[in-house]
């Protein structure tokens, strides 16, 4: 009698990273080292075929321009309302953001997150800083924060019902502040994980990526 064959290993989830702009390489070094494997995405047929995306940080309003320049816009809008699992860091989440608070004229959103998001709102760039954070569904962040750079970085305003706050500023001016959340399958943070080292925020993202299917 012939032995049934072992399971074959779960493929690892294929995650883009929208490389138009900013911070690619980065998240894409940093998704490769959580388990996932990370591609470029500049085309629609790119994007058809992942199983998730990162918007990384960089300058929105030039991502936003890209993303018309390049035909990617509306195809990214349309993926993200079928479901597509997000993840944008900084620009990234203003990106992602269906509501934007001191926008650029004429600057618009793909959507995908029930927040309000204030741009540029803790200040320009000689304002940026570093701070500790627990981040909700990051293991052992209340023990060993994650350590949040933050340039030129953007805030929840509003976040609607059905968002989670995953993190805010513990102290400072910008007490209480919203820098984290997730709805559903979409995640965004204020800050730059990518450039710490610490890779607990893309492990999580690679988790809602690989239970998702």
């Amino acid at each position: 009698m012939s032995q049934p064959e072992p399971p074959r290993a779960a493929r690892p989830p294929v995650i883009g990273v929208l490389a138009l702009q900013g911070d690619v390489r980065e998240h894409r070094a940093a998704l490769e080292a959580s388990g996932a494997r990370a591609v470029a995405v500049r085309r629609e047929r790119e994007l058809a075929a992942v199983d998730g995306l990162v918007l990384p940080g960089g300058e929105s309003t030039t991502i936003e321009k890209l993303l018309r320049t390049f035909e990617l816009y509306e195809p990214l809008q349309q993926a993200l309302r079928a479901g597509l699992p997000a993840y944008g860091s900084c620009a990234g989440m203003i990106l992602l953001a269906d509501r934007l608070v001191g926008a650029a004229p004429g600057q618009s959103t793909v959507g995908g997150l029930d927040v309000t998001v204030r741009r540029n709102a803790f200040g320009r760039q000689v304002d940026s800083f570093e701070t500790d954070l627990v981040v909700q569904g990051v293991p052992d962040s209340a023990e060993r924060p994650v350590h949040a750079v933050f340039i030129r970085a953007p805030w929840v305003e509003e976040a609607g019902p059905g968002v989670q706050v995953l993190a805010r500023v513990a102290g400072g001016e910008a007490a209480g502040r919203i820098v984290a959340v997730r709805e559903r399958d979409v995640m965004a943070t204020s800050f730059h994980p990518e450039i710490t080292g610490d890779l607990r925020l893309h492990r999580l993202f690679v988790q809602i990526v690989s239970e998702r299917g």
